[in-house]
């Protein structure tokens, strides 16, 4: 019996930063989880002594304790991408993604979801996920929105400004499908454009996202 195709959800920068080795992708969803800013980055987005931000997975049941600040704490799908990995190099990729989401992040299997002709099913079965639960020392739960807004606006690490980190998944996840939303990241993307001006202009150049801002800082 062949041996099951190595496949790995992105619901983060895994969208507009894919992994290597991709044979095949489709975009689809979680249920029963929220994606927040709720943990800290101190290797890519910000650093040990002024942590970014960086999303991560909670399950709903999870998040209710640590939601007193979250304007959405009824949110329960998590739009991302599932990739299929070539067989030849699952080994190196795995070894590649566990150094990438070395931070706080724990690899589990979960069923990915999408829709056909508006019929809800399982498109994939028990993908690979990186996950930052909420018992690791990297999570910092919920924070008020203007407040988180304000982190990632000034975080910046050795993969580059928070900010862009998140003008680049709210462009993504926009591109996925119809019916792909996310209310937490379109609500700081509000607070970037109240508090410093910010306009959104995301467009795909040569398959990445590119982002024009009318200032910044």
């Amino acid at each position: 019996m062949s041996e099951a195709p190595y496949v790995v959800f992105g619901y983060g920068s895994l969208i507009f930063k894919p992994p290597p080795h991709v044979i095949a992708q489709v975009p689809g969803f979680l249920k029963g989880y929220v994606r927040r800013f709720a943990q800290k980055s101190h290797d890519h987005r910000g650093t040990p002594e002024n942590p970014g931000r960086a999303v991560t997975l909670v399950h709903v049941e999870d998040w209710e304790a640590f939601s007193g600040s979250d304007p959405f704490p009824h949110d329960d799908v998590v739009w991302g991408i599932a990739y299929t990995i070539d067989p030849l190099y699952a080994s190196e990729v795995r070894e590649y993604l566990d150094y990438r989401e070395k931070d706080g992040y724990t690899l589990e299997q979960l069923d990915v979801h999408g829709l056909e002709n508006g019929v809800e099913r399982v498109v994939i079965h028990k993908a690979y996920c990186y996950v930052g639960r909420n018992d690791n020392p990297s999570f910092i739960g919920s924070e008020q929105i203007d407040a988180l807004a304000e982190r990632i606006w000034r975080s910046v690490g050795p993969s580059g400004r928070n900010k862009d980190y998140l003008y680049e998944l709210v462009a993504a996840v926009r591109r996925l499908a119809p019916e792909s939303y996310d209310s937490h990241l379109f609500a700081l993307e509000v607070c970037f454009r109240s508090a410093h001006g910010v306009r959104f202009e995301s467009r795909l150049t040569a398959s990445v996202f590119t982002v024009a801002l009318s200032r910044d800082g």
